[in-house]
């Protein structure tokens, strides 16, 4: 048994100033959007923050971009947000632009316990700059190190209340990497269901990883809505 929680402040209520932070999701899909809420609502100040991108203007990890909470965003996409662009170009916000490949294996190796990798992504740009190069079968590889968080916050579909987690279609994205990399990682469910329940063989993230749970229903935004104009 896992802690299940009975709100979504009493979930990130161990969070601090200065915290290092991964939040799963790619743009409005899969987000713990509650979580990001409670998190808004904390205060919670000088974060920072790992996820493939930092949300939209008035939702998601753009609620904290508001808020002046986040001092450091990795991310692999910052174009869907003016006031990102503003912090950056005014010097409120650092940014470490990562290859979207790159940061998923970050992630990744940071919960495999792998500290650091070779990849190719990047070589002869600025973002290998300070970084070690390696030639392997006459090819140039840059040292990338993993990362790893004092909380992520994912969302999944079902869960169990062990912590057993199940996404659905592609909000599934960087939940389960980011799941196994933070050292307190909190699941936001649509369905808590008792254990035992869920078909073992359709897990996507096991228990081991998860320290906290909280069922909610989320709002679900739509990032950018494209309708079929009809002929």
């Amino acid at each position: 048994m896992k802690q299940i929680c009975t709100s979504f402040q009493e979930a990130i209520a161990e969070m601090k100033d200065g915290s290092i932070l991964m939040v799963g999701g790619f743009g409005l899909c899969g987000i713990p959007e509650n979580l990001i809420l409670a998190i808004a609502e904390k205060g919670v100040k000088n974060l920072t923050v790992i996820s493939n991108n930092c949300g939209i203007d008035d939702w998601g990890l753009g609620l904290l971009l508001q808020n002046k909470q986040i001092k450091k965003m990795i991310a692999s996409y910052v174009g869907e947000n003016k006031e990102f662009e503003r912090q950056v170009l005014e010097g409120e916000l650092e940014v470490e632009l990562t290859p979207q490949g790159t940061l998923a294996e970050k992630i990744r190796a940071g919960g495999a316990g792998i500290p650091a990798f070779y990849t190719p992504a990047g070589v002869g740009t600025p973002i290998a700059e300070g970084k070690e190069t390696r030639t392997f079968k006459g090819k140039e590889y840059v040292l990338e190190e993993a990362l790893v968080a004092d909380f992520s916050i994912v969302r999944a579909w079902k869960g169990d209340k062990m912590g057993n987690l199940i996404y659905h279609k592609t909000a599934r994205n960087f939940n389960p990497m980011i799941a196994a990399a933070g050292k307190i990682t909190i699941a936001e469910v649509e369905t808590l269901v008792e254990i035992g329940e869920l078909d073992a063989n359709a897990i996507h993230t096991p228990s081991i990883y998860i320290q906290k749970i909280i069922q909610g229903s989320q709002e679900k935004r739509i990032e950018r809505r494209t309708m079929k104009t009809s002929e």
